[in-house]
């Protein structure tokens, strides 16, 4: 390799949409040192894992990558530098040294603007090898100002970190406290997105409604004062962008919910009628024994008031099955919510032990038996009710931002308002743009339809 070709960086993001930016950002900060992406570990001078420690055995799952890892690494007589970020780093960072002499570094989520300062201690042979810090604030600021946007639609990070403490979940520990980002800053980076072509935004966050930021600085005319800003207020502000035609926001808490920003989906034109909240049970009792701090009634009081300004509002939510101590009951309450609120899509898991959390140690543990006969159970009436939601499109014309080709020649995909894919006949010079699609299909997971030359009756 002569001096000036670049160095080769691949990286593999498991789990959450924060992770996917939590890479894209990677990328940046190692464009000026030299570093161009790749689709390949094998020859690559750079590989990040960049983990997620949510799902069942992840840890495992990452050694077993890193074992595969190391055979590439040997092939190229040890040049490769293998990294580890990402939650699993953060909460497993020196156990992931001790059993995997092949990784160079672990860095947490909130440590990877260090990565070329690191990458320099690997290649002087100085130096720690694990940074785990949790000055998320420190990390933004140290970000490239500038983003490459990759495709219409981009992820914005807004708010970080988590102080429910949902006794199953590990986020509180592995991303630390919550903490806003500046509204200025967050108006920068969507502005330099939207310059280079970027349509959607979405606003990212382990619990984004829980953001409140630092008004704007000499923004013409908005009134700064001393208040921060809530998730509707900037919502509201980032609207107001050229360019930027959709907003999302994921994902949020029942317990943050603001009336401004239930609000903003009844008055923002540019907010899609798309609410993900995660509510994981129906059962009063087992809500309380996850920390969740708030009631299935609240849920739904909750949701009533979305559908109030917003009634075509597409509904998304997460479960748990299996949650130590639930029972038969508590899981016929769950299935009662879901019948009573008809969600357009939804996530949906059994537990698993999370060590160091406290559900870890809880009493009654649920049989894995009983837990995949009601995941079964659950996941049954979820897809009924989405694929009747997608059925329910077919005849409507709803506006689609075309995202890229499609899987068949001549054919383009793209997102609907409600965030369904959509496929249809279209040529590649679509792609960025928003048009008006008839639906003519429908399916569990995709929207067919045809493009409209009529733009009375779209749907925003």
């Amino acid at each position: 390799m002569t001096q000036t070709e670049p160095k080769r960086l691949f990286i593999k993001t498991y789990g959450c949409q924060m992770n996917v930016y939590d890479s894209e950002r990677m990328k940046d900060i190692l464009k000026p040192v030299g570093y161009a992406p790749v689709d390949s570990a094998e020859g690559a001078d750079l590989v990040v894992l960049n983990t997620c420690h949510i799902r069942e055995k992840a840890t495992e799952k990452v050694f077993s990558e890193l074992g595969q890892l190391k055979k590439l690494k040997a092939g190229t007589g040890g040049r490769m530098v293998i990294a580890v970020a990402g939650c699993v780093a953060q909460a497993e960072g020196e156990e992931i040294i001790r059993r995997q002499p092949a990784v160079d570094l672990v860095l947490g989520p909130q440590a990877y603007h260090r990565l070329p300062e690191m990458i320099a201690r690997v290649h002087r042979k100085i130096g720690e090898r694990l940074e785990t810090d949790f000055e998320t604030l420190e990390k933004f600021d140290a970000l490239p100002k500038t983003r490459e946007a990759d495709g219409p639609s981009a992820y914005v990070s807004v708010q970080e970190g988590c102080d429910k403490f949902c006794t199953f979940c590990v986020v509180p520990y592995t991303r630390g406290a919550e903490l806003s980002r500046r509204v200025d800053d967050i108006v920068a980076e969507t502005r330099q997105l939207a310059g280079q072509g970027v349509k959607e935004i979405v606003l990212l966050g382990q619990n984004v409604n829980a953001y409140h930021g630092r008004p704007p600085r000499n923004e013409p005319g908005v009134e700064t004062g001393a208040a921060e800003w809530g998730l509707g207020r900037l919502i509201r502000h980032l609207s107001m962008i050229g360019g930027i035609d959709r907003i999302r926001y994921t994902t949020s808490h029942p317990r943050d919910m603001e009336a401004d920003l239930i609000a903003a989906h009844g008055e923002v034109g540019t907010l899609m009628p798309y609410l993900h909240l995660p509510v994981q049970s129906g059962s009063d009792r087992v809500l309380k024994l996850m920390n969740r701090g708030h009631t299935a009634q609240d849920y739904l009081e909750l949701l009533a008031q979305f559908r109030a300004v917003q009634p075509d509002i597409a509904l998304a939510s997460d479960f748990i099955v299996g949650f130590p101590g639930e029972t038969d009951r508590d899981f016929n309450d769950t299935m009662e919510l879901v019948h009573a609120v008809n969600y357009a899509s939804a996530y949906s898991f059994k537990y698993s032990i999370r060590p160091g959390t406290p559900a870890a140690d809880m009493p009654g543990q649920v049989p894995e038996a009983v837990k995949d006969e009601r995941l079964q159970r659950l996941q049954a009436l979820l897809r009924e009710q989405q694929t009747a939601f997608n059925a329910s499109k077919v005849g409507e014309t709803l506006q689609v931002l075309v995202t890229g080709k499609g899987r068949k020649p001549g054919q383009v995909h793209g997102r609907s308002p409600y965030l369904q894919a959509v496929h249809f006949e279209g040529s590649d010079e679509l792609i960025g743009t928003t048009v008006p699609v008839t639906i003519t299909s429908a399916s569990l997971n995709a929207l067919g339809g045809e493009r409209s030359r009529e733009n009375a009756g779209v749907a925003a």
